[in-house]
């Protein structure tokens, strides 16, 4: 019996010290700097804005399928009859959410790059306007940021401006993906949404419309700076009947945030994309960003590149219901040289030099 209880405490002995021992590793062990923690919260941030434009419509519209087989189908019959009562919404101004623009996660989002926004000349809120957005990128990061968020401060720079940005359409046919967009303030790049915009919300709404599109993004690289947008005149038809004056924005930074094997023309690999492009809405980029381990691993995630978005001079546009296609080509004229002007400008401030040209296709 004594042997036994001498066992049972010196067992006990052993596990105090061993418990013992492994606090004070712990203890030892250095606690991540504020600097560090920092740069881990901004990288979650970026990595829930990603996984959320990725995956959260299928997610849902497979959640919703799935629910129809099992006791909790009325959820899935409510969501839908709830969609075909609203499914007019996104094309008539959606829902925007101060509260959503104003997430303290977009701060994070804002700072891992970093982002931000210039001004140069100001908007008055008793005109409509179109800011054409360049280039495209990958993901369109400047644009999301700057124009549906409040973390870079549009709000206080442009007093009085209602921004929106045009998206696919098809987008905003996933069940809850499509409450998020329109949250942001995100429309359907489509006549009828965009009209509305700048004829039944009255004044000091400014949509936003990536200019080059799914096109553009399939000559995005490090370094280059070519733009869709010789034969792309429907934005500056649309500013001339609804009187909304044009503005050119640009986002310098924006084409460094990923690596993309980008095809030549004429190859079948490039064939293959224009073709996916003209079906489905965008083109299948084969692209790379850093990974969550570090930022010299491979993954999904955009490398935190500086970002800086000018906001250029307004071109101020006549009303014109019906404008012939010499007044089109004359506005989208007057429109590239306010861009090239911009472009011009600032080029060497935000990372490109003074030799460096703007290509426009």
């Amino acid at each position: 019996m004594k042997t036994i209880i001498a066992a049972y405490f010196q067992n006990r002995s052993g596990s105090r010290a061993s418990v013992q021992a492994a606090l004070h590793t712990l203890l030892t062990v250095p606690w991540p700097s504020q600097r560090e923690f920092r740069a881990c919260i901004q990288l979650l941030s970026v990595l829930q804005w990603v996984l959320s434009f990725l995956l959260m419509g299928i997610v849902f519209l497979f959640l919703l399928i799935y629910l129809v087989f099992t006791s909790f189908w009325p959820v899935s019959a409510l969501y839908l009859t709830w969609i075909i009562f609203d499914w007019d919404a996104p094309e008539q101004g959606g829902r925007r959410s101060a509260w959503v623009r104003n997430w303290p996660v977009w701060n994070h989002f804002r700072d891992y790059f970093p982002i931000q926004l210039v001004k140069t000349h100001s908007l008055l809120p008793s005109h409509n306007y179109i800011i054409g957005a360049h280039p495209h990128g990958i993901l369109c990061v400047g644009a999301f940021c700057n124009f549906i968020t409040e973390s870079t401060g549009f709000s206080e720079k442009f007093p009085g401006i209602r921004p929106f940005l045009a998206t696919l359409a098809g987008n905003f046919r996933l069940p809850v993906f499509r409450e998020y967009l329109m949250s942001g303030g995100l429309c359907p790049v489509t006549r009828r949404a965009i009209g509305y915009l700048l004829s039944q919300n009255g004044s000091g709404n400014a949509v936003a419309i990536v200019i080059g599109g799914a096109a553009e993004s399939l000559s995005c690289q490090p370094g280059v700076t070519t733009l869709i947008l010789k034969n792309r005149k429907g934005f500056v038809r649309m500013a001339l009947q609804h009187g909304a004056h044009l503005v050119p924005a640009f986002s310098f930074g924006e084409n460094n945030l990923f690596r993309q094997v980008v095809f030549e023309e004429g190859s079948w690999m490039r064939g293959i994309q224009k073709r996916f492009q003209k079906l489905v809405g965008f083109a299948p980029c084969v692209f790379y960003g850093r990974g969550l381990t570090s930022i010299h691993s491979r993954g999904f995630l955009p490398y935190p590149k500086p970002i800086t978005t000018v906001i250029g001079e307004p071109v101020t546009v006549p009303r014109i219901k019906e404008p012939s296609h010499e007044t089109v080509d004359l506005y989208h004229a007057m429109y590239i040289r306010s861009l090239l002007k911009l472009f011009n400008d600032h080029k060497a401030k935000y990372g490109l030099s003074e030799v460096d040209e703007l290509r426009i296709l």
